[in-house]
Protein backbone atom coordinates (compact mmCIF):
# COMPACT_ATOMS: atom_id res chain seq x y z
CA UNK A 1 0.00 0.00 0.00
CA UNK A 2 1.91 3.04 -1.25
CA UNK A 3 -0.24 5.57 0.62
CA UNK A 4 0.01 3.85 4.00
CA UNK A 5 1.73 6.98 5.36
CA UNK A 6 -1.65 8.71 5.27
CA UNK A 7 -3.05 6.16 7.71
CA UNK A 8 -0.03 6.75 9.97
CA UNK A 9 -0.67 10.52 9.97
CA UNK A 10 -4.33 10.00 10.84
CA UNK A 11 -3.33 7.61 13.64
CA UNK A 12 -0.88 10.16 15.04
CA UNK A 13 -3.53 12.89 14.95
CA UNK A 14 -6.00 10.57 16.68
CA UNK A 15 -3.42 9.83 19.38
CA UNK A 16 -2.84 13.52 19.96
CA UNK A 17 -6.56 14.21 20.09
CA UNK A 18 -7.19 11.38 22.55
CA UNK A 19 -4.32 12.40 24.81
CA UNK A 20 -5.51 16.00 24.88
CA UNK A 21 -9.18 15.50 25.70
CA UNK A 22 -10.46 15.96 22.16
CA UNK A 23 -12.69 12.90 22.09
CA UNK A 24 -14.99 14.17 19.34
CA UNK A 25 -12.02 14.86 17.08
CA UNK A 26 -10.58 11.42 17.84
CA UNK A 27 -13.90 9.83 16.81
CA UNK A 28 -14.00 11.83 13.60
CA UNK A 29 -10.43 10.83 12.81
CA UNK A 30 -11.42 7.17 13.18
CA UNK A 31 -14.24 7.79 10.70
CA UNK A 32 -11.74 9.55 8.43
CA UNK A 33 -9.45 6.51 8.62
CA UNK A 34 -12.31 4.28 7.49
CA UNK A 35 -13.05 6.62 4.59
CA UNK A 36 -9.39 6.62 3.54
CA UNK A 37 -9.32 2.81 3.59
CA UNK A 38 -12.45 2.71 1.43
CA UNK A 39 -11.06 5.29 -1.00
CA UNK A 40 -7.73 3.47 -1.28
CA UNK A 41 -9.46 0.16 -1.92
CA UNK A 42 -11.89 1.55 -4.47
CA UNK A 43 -9.18 3.36 -6.39
CA UNK A 44 -7.42 0.02 -6.84
CA UNK A 45 -10.63 -1.81 -7.69
CA UNK A 46 -10.43 -3.91 -4.52
CA UNK A 47 -12.99 -4.70 -1.86
CA UNK A 48 -12.72 -2.36 1.15
CA UNK A 49 -10.17 -3.48 3.70
CA UNK A 50 -10.35 -2.93 7.45
CA UNK A 51 -6.94 -2.61 9.05
CA UNK A 52 -7.01 -2.74 12.83
CA UNK A 53 -5.69 0.35 14.57
CA UNK A 54 -3.05 -0.23 17.18
CA UNK A 55 -4.96 1.17 20.17
CA UNK A 56 -1.80 1.28 22.29
CA UNK A 57 -0.16 3.50 19.68
CA UNK A 58 -3.16 5.60 18.74
CA UNK A 59 -4.96 5.82 22.07
CA UNK A 60 -8.40 4.45 22.68
CA UNK A 61 -11.46 6.63 22.82
CA UNK A 62 -12.61 7.15 26.36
Amino acid sequence: MQNEWLLDVIADLKTFAGENGMEQLARHLEETREIVLTEMSSSRGEAPVALPMDEKRTGADT
